[in-house]
């Protein structure tokens, strides 16, 4: 199985998911949460707790998601873990990581946006265990199952508690679900995802994430691992006692053609530092 073919299968499973966890009227069917004594909490509209809930009731969709592919998947093994499912191809061995994420209408084109892991630690050492279950480099794709939603105008009071037979009438603080899955570099943008955090953000525009066309999808993902690689925020900048190389892609460009143009004019000068530096009696194209 390549990873188109995982993709494919993803992004047609992923159309199911909104049925599975919406009312035919389009609104979340989790209402709260109950304790011993049949008492209900609401849900805060916070979007922690939301992405939590959502994960865990997509789980069992990706086992049978897993079973009917033949893939065995597997959960991340701590908080924090990169990727929160991982689907190996029994037939190949191929590997490929999942991570789901969520984000909230902000108006009819855009969306808040969603972090996409980090552009530090294991991304950067590709073969290092440390917050991975596999090493970053093992996986054969990188993708997001991706949910978007809008937040309710009613909500109940979150200090208040219901009776279980009061449930039909707890309104739902999320409705209208969209699902997409598409690879992580299509999606993400050129800017960490809040603040000065080391996380990828991603594109904000629904229509990019749905099908996949934020910045970095026309340039490929080379491009996307060579930006996100050796970007640094301010902060990292300082500490390091470094000038920021580059901070978009405006920037980027300008900082690989500074160094393309160096290079270029000092083309002679390079081939013979090769020819010096060269160990003797070895072939260099080994």
């Amino acid at each position: 199985m390549t990873a188109d073919d995982f993709l494919k299968k993803l992004q047609s499973h992923a159309e199911s998911f909104a049925k599975a966890v919406a009312t035919n009227e389009g609104e979340w069917i989790i209402k709260g949460f109950i304790d011993v004594y049949r008492r209900i909490y609401t849900i805060s509209v916070d979007t922690k707790i939301i992405s939590k809930v959502l994960e865990l009731l997509l789980f069992p969709m990706f086992v049978e998601f897993a079973k009917k592919h033949r893939l065995k998947v597997e959960l991340c093994p701590q908080q924090n873990f990169y990727p929160d499912l991982t689907f190996t191809h029994e037939a190949s061995g191929r590997k490929f990581a999942v991570d789901v994420k969520s984000t909230y209408r902000t108006s009819e084109t855009e969306v808040n946006g969603m972090t996409l892991g980090a552009f530090t630690g294991y991304f950067r050492n590709r073969d290092s265990n440390k917050n991975t279950l596999y090493p970053y480099s093992q996986y054969a794709g990188h993708f997001v199952l991706g949910v978007i939603y809008s937040k309710c105008d009613e909500v109940a009071d979150e200090r208040k508690q219901f009776k279980l037979e009061d449930l039909s009438k707890i309104p739902s603080v999320i409705r209208d679900f969209q699902f997409f899955a598409q690879p992580k570099f299509r999606i993400a943008s050129a800017r960490p995802g809040s603040g000065n955090t080391k996380n990828i953000g991603s594109a904000t525009k629904n229509k990019e994430l749905v099908s996949g066309t934020g910045p970095f999808a026309a340039l490929g993902e080379e491009a996307y691992d060579d930006y996100w690689m050796f970007y640094l925020t301010r902060d990292m900048a300082q500490a390091l006692g470094v000038k920021r190389p580059y901070m978009n892609l405006k920037s980027y460009l300008e900082y690989k053609e500074r160094g393309v143009d160096t290079l270029r004019a000092h083309k002679k000068e390079i081939a013979k530092l090769a020819e010096d530096e060269a160990p003797k009696g070895e072939d260099e194209s080994e």
